[in-house]
């Protein structure tokens, strides 16, 4: 390494930029071999960061939310739970009764996936920062 990188990676550190600091060179060898623009380069440096500080946002608020097994919707078979009303599951999915501040109510025998359902909700409640 040379005397500047080591400084781009001391403020990187220092300011938080912790895929930057990974990722700066081979991006900027990119934009270089494309001649790109200064403002190409930094658009795809910042993007990086932005898309690494949201999937550890998302990596935290699933531990935060201690879901006892992760589960989505797009695993849950309609076909076996019959009686699962598959319009009002999808139209849960869209996660806008959280918006509207309502509670949903699961009701059924056991064993027709409810917690299924419950634990698909919670998960792409995370995924969406919720």
């Amino acid at each position: 390494m040379n005397l500047q990188m080591d400084r781009i990676a001391a403020l990187c550190s220092e300011l938080k930029l912790y895929r930057i600091a990974n990722d700066w060179s081979p991006i900027a060898q990119d934009v270089a071999r494309q001649e790109l623009s200064f403002g190409d380069f930094l658009e795809r440096l910042l993007g990086v960061e932005s898309d690494a500080r949201g999937e550890r946002q998302r990596h935290t608020l699933l531990k935060l939310a201690t879901l006892p097994m992760i589960k989505t919707l797009e695993q849950f078979d309609f076909a076996f739970a019959s009686g699962a009303p598959r319009a009002q599951i999808q139209e849960l999915a869209a996660l806008s009764f959280i918006e509207r501040a309502e509670n949903i109510v699961l009701l059924g025998p056991s064993g027709v996936g409810k917690s299924h359902i419950a634990s698909a909700l919670a998960y792409r409640a995370v995924m969406a920062g919720i």
